[in-house]
C-alpha cells in the first residue's frame, strides 16, 4: 500500500484509560487555551494521521516555508499552514505544557510548546490564497485568527465515535481487506451530481476501489449543511453504484476555499488515507472568480510525482449533451454549448426552494428530492 506522506502514518491519540485520566489530572494544574472550530478539525486531523507527518501546530521552522514556497522546514512538500493563534496576553512561553479546550470548555489535548512566534497575515493571505481581499471566506478566516501563533506537538484524546468517520489507520485495513491496490480519493463539499458521477465512474474504470470522502468540518455559512450531504451521498450511492467499488467516508476537516493550493493539502491527506490517485476537476476547492478553472490542475505541475506520491487525475468540466445523448466534456464532445444541460448554482437553489426537480440529466432525481426537502426545513421550523 501507498506511503504515508513523509513515510510514517502519525496517531497522536491517548488511547488507554489510565492515560486520559493522567492528561485530565494534569490539566488540571495547566494554562488553558481555546480552540477555534477550525484549529479544533486541524487538531483530530493531526491526531488520527490525516495531517501525517505533522505531529503538532506547526512552529516558524515549517511556517515560514510552508507559506512562501511549499515546503515544510525538512523540504517535504506541503501547501496550506496549520497553526494555532492565540492572543498575547493568553501566549504562553517555550518549554511549556498547555491544555487545549473546546468552546464549551471540554479538555481536547495538551500542546507542549517549542515555539511561539508573531507572523505577517497580509503575507500568509498573498502566498496561500492568491488574495488580500477580506470577501474571500479563507482570507477573512485567516484575519479573523488571534495575532499569536504557538507551536509544538499535541496529544489528544479520543473524539466521539462516528461509524463514517474513519482514520487513515482504518481505510488502509479496509482498502487491504476489499484487496483493493489501487484507489481514487474524491474530495467534495457539495452534493455530487450527475458530472461529479460522471468522473467518479471514468475514473473507477482505471481502479480498483473508489474512497468518496466529503468534507465535513467547518463550511461557508451558506454551504449545504453536512447532514443533509450525507443523505444525498447514501442515496446516490444505493442507487447508482457498485457498493463492493466504493467506501464512504467523512474527513473532519475544515474548507480553506484556498484553490490550488487546498487541492495539493487534499491529495496528502487522501495519500494518508491510502489513495492512489486523487481527482482533481474544475476550480477544486474554489470560490467566486479567484481561481482560473484548471489552476488546481496546474499546481500539480510544481511537484513531482515522487514528491506527492499520489497521481492526480484531471478532468475536464463535464456535461450532458443532448446530441451525444449522454456525459461527455470539452475532450469528448463536438456540440455547442446549446446542446448541453448546464445549471449555475443560483439556478438549482431557486428550483429546489420552489419544490422543482432539476433536469435528470444534471441531478439524479433521490439526490435533487432530498435537498428539495432540506430546502424547507428551515421554513417549516
Amino acid at each position: 500500500m501507498i506511503a504515508p506522506h513523509g513515510g510514517e502514518l502519525i496517531n497522536r491519540t491517548i488511547e488507554s484509560r489510565d492515560g486520559e485520566r493522567e492528561l485530565h489530572e494534569e490539566a488540571k494544574g495547566l494554562r488553558g487555551l481555546t480552540l477555534s472550530a477550525r484549529e479544533l478539525n486541524d487538531l483530530v486531523l493531526i491526531a488520527n494521521g490525516a495531517l501525517s507527518p505533522l505531529t503538532g501546530f506547526m512552529t516558524r521552522k515549517d511556517y515560514d516555508p510552508v507559506v512562501t514556497s511549499m515546503r515544510l522546514g525538512n523540504g517535504l512538500a506541503w501547501s496550506i499552514p496549520v497553526v494555532l493563534g492565540v492572543n498575547r496576553e493568553e501566549a504562553p512561553t517555550a518549554g511549556s505544557r498547555v491544555a487545549l479546550y473546546d468552546g464549551d470548555g471540554q479538555l481536547r489535548g495538551v500542546l507542549d510548546v517549542e515555539d511561539v512566534f508573531e507572523y505577517d497575515k497580509k503575507r500568509e493571505a498573498l502566498n496561500v490564497y492568491g488574495t488580500d481581499e477580506e470577501k474571500h471566506p479563507g482570507v477573512a478566516a485567516l484575519y479573523a485568527r488571534k495575532d499569536v501563533l504557538v507551536g509544538g506537538p499535541v496529544w489528544v484524546l479520543p473524539s466521539e465515535h462516528d461509524p463514517i468517520n474513519l482514520s487513515p489507520a482504518q481505510t488502509r485495513a479496509e482498502f487491504e481487506r476489499r484487496g483493493w491496490k489501487t484507489i481514487v480519493g474524491f474530495q467534495t463539499r457539495n452534493p455530487v451530481h450527475r458530472a461529479h458521477e460522471y468522473i467518479q465512474k471514468c475514473a473507477l474504470e482505471t481502479v480498483d476501489g473508489l474512497l468518496l470522502h466529503p468534507l465535513v468540518g467547518e463550511t461557508k455559512s451558506d454551504d449545504i449543511p453536512a447532514d443533509v450531504r450525507m443523505r444525498c451521498y447514501r442515496a446516490l450511492l444505493d442507487n447508482y453504484y457498485p457498493a463492493d467499488r466504493v467506501l464512504l467516508s467523512t474527513l473532519q476537516a475544515a474548507m480553506r476555499y484556498a484553490g490550488p493550493r487546498e487541492a495539493i493539502f487534499h491529495a496528502i491527506m487522501r495519500k494518508n488515507h491510502g489513495c492512489t490517485h486523487f481527482i482533481v476537476g474544475r476550480d477544486h476547492a474554489g470560490v467566486g472568480s479567484y481561481y482560473g478553472t484548471y489552476d488546481a490542475q496546474k499546481m500539480f505541475d510544481q511537484f513531482s510525482t515522487e514528491e506527492l506520491g499520489i497521481t492526480p487525475l484531471r478532468f475536464e468540466n463535464s456535461f450532458y449533451c443532448r446530441r451525444c445523448q449522454g456525459m461527455a466534456s470539452k475532450k469528448t464532445c463536438s456540440h455547442d454549448p446549446e446542446s448541453h444541460v448546464t445549471l449555475s448554482g443560483t439556478q438549482v437553489r431557486a428550483m429546489l426552494r420552489e419544490g422543482q426537480l432539476p433536469p435528470p440529466e444534471f441531478s439524479r432525481p433521490e439526490v435533487a428530492q432530498i435537498l428539495i426537502e432540506a430546502s424547507r426545513e428551515p421554513a417549516s421550523a
